[in-house]
């Protein structure tokens, strides 16, 4: 599945949001696709056309154009019964540090993070 997007947004520590980290991103055509982790918690938050889901395995690889969303066999039901989204993003290299740390922070102990 691919979803293209003007932009990542991020916030690696939402001091407002009990220090969540989020990723965010909004489609050509609507759709919304969000990676949500707060620090206490193992689990990671995937939300994908307003219907969030708790994830058990994920792997994200991250590109200056790209950012690729693996979902274990039994998560795929979260995407639609995909087990991924490619999303072709236009995020300025200088935000793709912040966009890095965010989802280390949400990834860290609970998923495979990867920088192409």
């Amino acid at each position: 599945m691919q979803l293209t997007t003007a932009h990542l947004i991020v916030n690696p520590c939402d001091d407002e949001e009990d220090n969540m980290a989020m990723l965010c991103c909004h489609g050509e055509n609507g759709e919304m696709f969000m990676l949500t982790r707060y620090p206490d918690e193992d689990e990671v938050e995937l939300t994908w056309d307003y219907e969030p889901s708790t994830l058990d395995g994920l792997k994200v690889t991250l590109s200056a154009s790209t950012l690729l969303i693996e979902l274990a066999a039994g998560d795929a039901d979260a995407l639609g019964g995909k087990d991924h989204l490619q999303i072709s993003h236009a995020t300025a290299e200088s935000d793709l540090a912040e966009v890095e740390q965010t989802l280390q922070n949400i990834l860290t102990g609970t998923g495979s993070y990867i920088r192409a």
